[in-house]
């Protein structure tokens, strides 16, 4: 099975790749099943219908999916593509504790299949542009950024998987954090997401990166099968079509030389488990 479960088009406000070449393109590479994975974060950008003005950065609008027409455009390729590629319909919820309001409504409005549960900004400032690690130690920024998921998955259950778990590592200039000191945070996590069925992803994206481990790491996914955790997807966090697919089949290697017997895809925010 070559599925990507991890995928962002123009709906998104870092791609420009739309979403009908996305599928063509993972047609055309014998892809069997895919779930677009468009990118919503409350509290650092604005819904379009939300009747605020919407703010541009580098060219690029702050601004969550436009859900109506991403809804319609998802039903279309469906219908398009249905015979070719099996096409999911899914979010990445970018969630932080003050925003579990909005998403909670934003679940309930539409039908989803998968859902990617991210922290990609504590306290409304983001990672990318340090704004969130200035003024901390990095001990500081990385126990705060794990304490938010913790929080987070206490309280929020509508997800599938976790996403990137250690993205604080792409971001983090003044080097790899010692995950011995991060683990019993991790381990936490996992405990709560493990009871409540949720899995992880497996983000292939660590080689564009120039990461020097996977993400999240390797000790990450050991303590997430250690502890019982069963539940792994993989997705190319693709923005452009060279990122496409890049890099399953050897996650899927990886995972199963790490002792996992399948890896999953998503149907009604089930998991449909498929051998390694």
């Amino acid at each position: 099975m070559f599925a990507d479960y991890h995928v962002h088009t123009a709906f998104s406000d870092d791609s420009v790749y739309p979403m009908e070449d996305v599928i063509r393109d993972a047609v055309r590479m014998g892809m069997e099943e895919i779930c677009i994975t468009d990118h919503v974060d409350y509290g650092i950008k604005e819904d379009w219908d939300c009747g605020k003005e919407i703010l541009y950065r580098n060219g690029e609008p702050l601004a969550n999916v436009d859900y109506p027409r991403y809804m319609e455009k998802l039903k279309e390729l469906q219908r398009l593509y249905g015979d070719q590629i099996q096409i999911r319909t899914g979010m990445e919820f970018g969630v932080q504790m003050h925003t579990i309001p909005q998403f909670d409504t934003l679940f309930k409005r539409y039908p989803f299949d998968f859902i990617i549960l991210s922290i990609h900004q504590v306290e409304d400032k983001e990672f990318w542009t340090q704004d969130f690690q200035r003024g901390r130690s990095q001990k500081g920024y990385n126990e705060r950024y794990y304490q938010e998921m913790l929080d987070v998955v206490k309280a929020y259950k509508e997800y599938s998987v976790l996403g990137h778990v250690d993205l604080i590592v792409r971001y983090d200039e003044q080097g790899i954090y010692p995950f011995e000191k991060v683990e019993p945070m991790i381990r936490e996590i996992f405990q709560v997401a493990i009871a409540d069925g949720k899995g992880i992803e497996l983000n292939t994206s660590y080689h564009r990166y120039g990461l020097k481990d996977t993400t999240p790491s390797v000790k990450i996914l050991e303590l997430y099968r250690e502890l019982g955790g069963e539940i792994v997807t993989l997705g190319s966090d693709s923005h452009k079509p060279e990122h496409l697919g890049a890099y399953i089949r050897e996650g899927q290697a990886l995972l199963k030389e790490l002792g996992f017997k399948a890896f999953c895809t998503y149907e009604g925010m089930a998991p449909v488990f498929h051998d390694l």
